[in-house]
This record gives C-alpha cells, structure tokens and sequence, in this order.
C-alpha cells in the first residue's frame, strides 16, 4: 500500500485567527514577499489541495508563478504546476472556474457517493471525479492520492478542509503566516473550526521556525515525525 502523501497546511489568518472578513471581496492577509515564498512553497508540491468553499469564494488559480520555479519543476521531469485537488460534498461547483480552465495540472475532483454520478456529468470532462466516500472522508483522499504518486500535498484551506486534515492527524507540517491587524467580526471565517486535535494543552506542537517576513510573521509547526521530510 502506497504511503499517504507528506502533508503540509498554508494559511495566512489575521492577529485574531480570521482567514477573511465579510466583505465580498477577498481578504488580503500577507504581503508580496510572503506570496513569493508560496510560490517557492507550491513548486516543491505534487499536489494542492482546497475546499470546493475556497474555489467559490476565491476563485484561486494555483499555478506555480514564477518562470523560474516552473522550468526548474520540468527540467526535474514533472509537469508545471502541481495536480489541483478539490473536496466536495454537494458539488456545487462551476466548470468554467479558474480551478479547472488556468492551466494544463490535472484536477482530481472527490465528492461524496451521492453525488458522484451528477458530478461525473457536470465536471467529467475537465477534471478526473473521484468516490471519495460519503460523507467525504480525507483520510480516503489521502490514501488515494498517496496511490496516484503524490508524495508532497499542500493543503491551501479553507478552514473546513483545515480542521479536517488536523483533526484526522493527517498533517505532517503547518506553515502559519499572521498578518498585524484584527479582524474582530466573529461571522467571519477562521483558520479552523470545531475538532477533537491531536495537539492539545497534553501534547504541544512543535514549533519548528519563527520568521518575520515583512509586516507579517510565519509560524511552521512540526505536527509529526515526518516534518522536514
């Protein structure tokens, strides 16, 4: 059985643990040195992975930006930009969002058993639909993607997919960027929800490596014995 993928968590939240306000328009919380370190981050992965929550609201692209790190990955004999992974329950998802139409990574689609064959219908043609149980269990992602060959995830959010992957312990690495401002509107969305986590006041995580990166701070968490790897 293929190992699961080493997993790390990026997020970028606000002084008061916020990852947006309630506005409709999207929440800047980092700065162009930290969306470079990203970048750097991203090119190293096989795989990114967001909630289908994220696609809707943000409209992310995830490719890999600089030209550098792109012909660096091919001249290492992979593709581009990492495989795009999404998780779904409902399918509510539009075809035409830059999650499938920005670039040329496979998309890996795992929605619920339910919905499996209206999202075969919908999505089948852009992305490869995956059973991923029902409700849609990351620990079936995970092993499934570790059998694709992905041995480098990196989960962007959102916070559901966040607590998730902590909650199932299935996070090896969390990287934890914290812009200097609040947010201070509890209806706003945060970087986890509710959860039984491994890590609690009996069991510390490991901070592995403070940074100040501009205005902001990064935070990475060693959360297994894997991390580094």
């Amino acid at each position: 059985m293929a190992e699961r993928p080493y997993t790390l968590l990026s997020c970028g939240m606000s002084i008061d643990g916020y990852v947006d306000d309630t506005t409709e328009e999207r929440l800047l919380l980092s700065n162009e040195a930290d969306f470079d370190r990203v970048d750097a981050v991203r090119a190293q992965c096989d795989a990114i992975l967001v909630g289908a929550g994220t696609i809707r609201q943000d409209n992310p692209r995830l490719l890999v930006r600089s030209a550098a790190r792109r012909a660096a990955r091919i001249a290492r004999g992979e593709d581009p930009d990492p495989v795009k992974v999404t998780v779904t329950g409902s399918c509510h998802l539009d075809p035409e969002a830059s999650f499938f139409t920005a670039g040329d990574a496979d998309k890996l689609v795992y929605c619920a058993t339910s919905t499996l064959d209206d999202a075969r219908k919908l999505l089948g043609a852009t992305a490869t639909v995956v059973d991923g149980g029902d409700p849609v269990d990351v620990r079936l992602v995970s092993a499934d993607l570790g059998a694709r060959g992905v041995r480098r995830l990196m989960v962007e959010g959102g916070g559901r997919m966040h607590t998730q992957f902590l909650s199932a312990g299935l996070a090896d690495e969390l990287q934890l960027v914290v812009a200097p401002f609040f947010v201070g509107d509890s209806r706003a969305p945060r970087f986890v929800y509710d959860g039984r986590f491994p890590w609690g006041s009996d069991n510390r995580a490991t901070l592995a490596d403070v940074r100040q990166i501009g205005d902001c701070v990064l935070l990475r968490y060693a959360l297994s014995d894997r991390f580094g790897q």
